[in-house]
């Protein structure tokens, strides 16, 4: 057995027997152990302590007077579904087993009790369970702090305070932010606060439709409009009728339909592709992008009357690296708690060396950015918890010095205050191009853009189709 098994472990345990001289011995066996166990006597005390106190794992006898053990295993579950609970019995009946697992016993043990292994087991159910009682809190944190939505830096507050403030309002909004910090977690959290919440949220990702589609995407068709038209569809807009629609990456919409979307927006109505008869709706519409729309219409491909009907209410999304390391740190926890429950893993925690290295890295592909990595060092521990070798290497080796330089880009040239954005972003798409070895699909989920958009980007660049 390892030390590291052997250590104390500071957790409550319900134990209920009807057999005086057994559960004292059982309950002394605990506490030497390190345990903190609570006795009871039959299932209806039992039932009390649990009601008055919390538990992290319950241990009960099957045969007992008043409430038998099966029983108490049902009440218990339909207060706490989660909570591990360990039938210790010297019944060893098929049926009462099968009754056991069906009502979602943890483990069935026949006595004589093996301590080492009750000791062993015990760990286990009580690590299972603080792993589903930290998602607990933080899931509970985040249905008070607007869904999936994890912050508690000061940038975040502000963000949750304003979206506290316009949710109410029919106002259209513009939710600015780089991608992959979480605009659409925000779109719905600004539609589920508002009076339409029992209406549809339909998404659109105005980047991801060709635009010879968009307008039938959007608008819906009448049958015979065009070659494969074969009946009449509804649009978007149509669909979200009372509800609410968010159209991101709305700077990439084509503006042969932003005048069709301003009039949506304006009159509440709108024909299908093919179609003559308006069609009226009530929608809000929450819009967002990453692009500087302002040089947008500088450049004319964007129409000024549509940003001044949209941005009505701007909302500024900051990038992880400007939220403070108590948000990567939450962050952090948050998605090792999702991918360890996803992945059947029992991963405890992240060591200090790589909270560092997350903490200090600048996530350009912001939360999408970080979520992917947690993933990936959840997958590749070979541990109870993450070390700096599960980090991916952008991360190990991407540490940024505290007087702003960031290491050195491609061909030694420092990342530093003073060269254009321009350059830097170049130099960072093509690196991770490189290190992704040419797959751009790969390399655009670590930038936290499209496909398109890194296309788009490359092509700006000079790469052609050859570079493929």
């Amino acid at each position: 057995m390892s030390k590291e098994s052997e250590k104390p472990i500071k957790a409550k345990v319900l134990v209920v027997d009807d057999d005086k001289f057994f559960l004292q011995t059982l309950g002394d066996s605990l506490t030497e152990k390190g345990f903190e166990p609570t006795l009871a006597m039959d299932g209806e005390e039992a039932e009390r302590r649990f009601g008055a106190e919390e538990f992290d794992v319950v241990l009960t006898d099957i045969m007992m007077p008043k409430v038998d053990g099966l029983e108490l295993l049902r009440r218990i579950k339909d207060r706490d579904p989660e909570i591990p609970v360990i039938i210790v019995t010297g019944s060893g009946d098929d049926k009462i087993q099968a009754n056991a697992w069906e009502r979602g016993a943890f483990l069935y043990i026949t006595k004589p009790i093996d301590y080492n292994f009750l000791n062993l087991a015990i760990r286990q159910a009580v690590d299972k369970f603080s792993l589903v009682k930290k998602n607990r809190e933080l899931s509970e944190a985040s249905e008070r702090d607007f869904e999936n939505i994890i912050g508690i830096s000061d940038r975040m507050r502000e963000v949750f305070s304003l979206i506290s403030k316009v949710a109410s309002s029919n106002a259209s909004i513009l939710i600015h932010g780089e991608s992959g910090t979480g605009k659409e977690l925000v779109a719905k959290a600004i539609h589920d606060r508002s009076s339409r919440k029992d209406n549809s949220f339909i998404a659109v990702n105005c980047a991801a439709i060709p635009k010879e589609l968009m307008e039938s995407e959007l608008f819906g068709h009448a049958k015979g409009s065009f070659t494969g038209a074969i009946s009449d569809k509804k649009g978007k807009f149509e669909l979200a009728d009372g509800g609410s629609i968010f159209l991101d990456e709305i700077g990439d919409l084509d503006i042969s339909l932003q005048a069709k979307i301003l009039r949506a927006l304006q009159e509440r109505e709108f024909e299908r592709v093919g179609g003559t008869k308006p069609i009226r709706v009530n929608i809000r519409l929450i819009a967002a992008t990453n692009k500087d729309l302002s040089q947008a219409m500088k450049e004319g491909s964007f129409r000024e009357d549509l940003f001044y009907r949209l941005s009505v209410i701007p909302l500024l999304i900051p990038p992880l690296r400007d939220r403070g390391r108590e948000d990567v740190r939450s962050l952090s926890d948050h998605f090792l708690i999702k991918y360890n429950l996803e992945n059947g893993k029992n991963i405890k925690d992240i060591d200090s060396e790589a909270m560092k290295a997350l903490e200090t890295y600048d996530w350009p592909g912001n939360v999408r950015e970080l979520e992917n990595c947690m993933e990936r060092a959840v997958v590749m521990a070979e541990t109870d918890r993450i070390r700096l070798s599960d980090l991916p290497p952008a991360v190990r080796s991407g540490k940024m010095e505290q007087t702003g330089a960031r290491g050195e880009g491609e061909k030694g040239a420092p990342w530093q205050i003073g060269r254009p954005m321009r350059e830097i972003e170049r130099e960072y798409i093509l690196r991770t191009l490189q290190e992704m070895k040419g797959n751009r699909t790969r390399a655009a989920e670590v930038l936290g853009i499209s496909v398109r958009g890194l296309r788009d980007k490359l092509k700006e660049y000079g790469y052609s189709s050859a570079h493929d």
